[in-house]
């Protein structure tokens, strides 16, 4: 995904970010349903990413077809999503497959954290390696006459010991695994899994080495910032001059005399 994709694809993402902390799976299997009416009618992905129709048009259109059949949040959800410009009709189903695993994945770091996605992604991982090293597995997963059903409990059965958030994204991915192969799939959740781990990441680079007295302060004043207990990763780089860089995820807080003096240029040129 390129392009306007990719930039819609951001945007709702980060509107997605603040339903998270109140999510359940529920609300994932209700999106991964309405992904399944998209896959299944080509007409309604070229009616969904038609650069002539507004974007309440396409919502309108959206409430038609869902309406009573997820919850309101699927829905407002769903809207946002082909509320947004989408380069072609592949990408509207691939974004809201992200936004649909994105709600699992938030599930399992409900609670425990940085804790609870480790255990995803090794149970995510588990499959993985165990799909890879057997062949028969592999055909048997894609056994076009075999029953999704019959798929999805083999699937599970690969991984007796994964918690719900696993199972769900396995049984998404044995069960409709859009033109791949099921484990190749597992291994793109596992990616978000991997990003969503970062945001409990805060890499920190600084001019000089700290005392252990100005890591425990900084360490308490990133979690005040970021509401959560993160690791913290510090780097001495000099060729920053003075001040400090942390970067947490996609955010970066930059306060270095480098960045500063940058800045000041800017202004000077402009």
């Amino acid at each position: 995904m390129a392009g306007v994709s990719s930039l819609s694809l951001a945007k709702v993402r980060q509107g997605l970010e603040p339903r998270l902390p109140g999510a359940d799976l529920a609300l994932a299997e209700d999106l991964f349903g309405v992904l399944v009416i998209l896959d299944s009618n080509a007409g309604l992905r070229r009616a969904l990413t038609d650069p002539s129709r507004t974007g309440s048009d396409k919502a309108v259109l959206v409430d038609q077809l869902i309406a009573g059949r997820v919850s309101p949040e699927a829905a407002s959800i769903v809207r946002d999503l082909v509320g947004e410009r989408w380069g072609n009709a592949r990408d509207i189903g691939d974004a809201l497959e992200t936004l649909a695993a994105t709600v699992v994945i938030s599930v399992a770091e409900q609670g425990s954290g940085v804790e609870g996605l480790e255990e995803l992604e090794n149970e995510l991982y588990s499959f993985v390696q165990v799909v890879a090293s057997n062949h028969a597995l592999q055909r048997a997963l894609s056994e076009a006459q075999a029953t999704p059903e019959s798929k999805v409990a083999l699937g599970l059965k690969l991984v007796p010991q994964a918690g719900p958030a696993a199972r769900l994204l396995i049984s998404q991915a044995v069960r409709a695994p859009r033109g791949m192969k099921p484990a190749a799939l597992v291994g793109r959740f596992l990616e978000l899994v991997a990003a969503r781990q970062q945001r409990w990441i805060a890499n920190v680079s600084v001019t000089r080495p700290l005392t252990a007295s100005q890591q425990e302060r900084l360490a308490t004043g990133l979690n005040a910032m970021y509401g959560r207990q993160l690791k913290v990763n510090v780097k001495v780089d000099p060729s920053l001059i003075g001040g400090v860089r942390v970067s947490v995820g996609d955010e970066m807080v930059d306060s270095t005399v480098v960045t500063r003096l940058s800045e000041l240029r800017r202004k000077l040129a402009g």
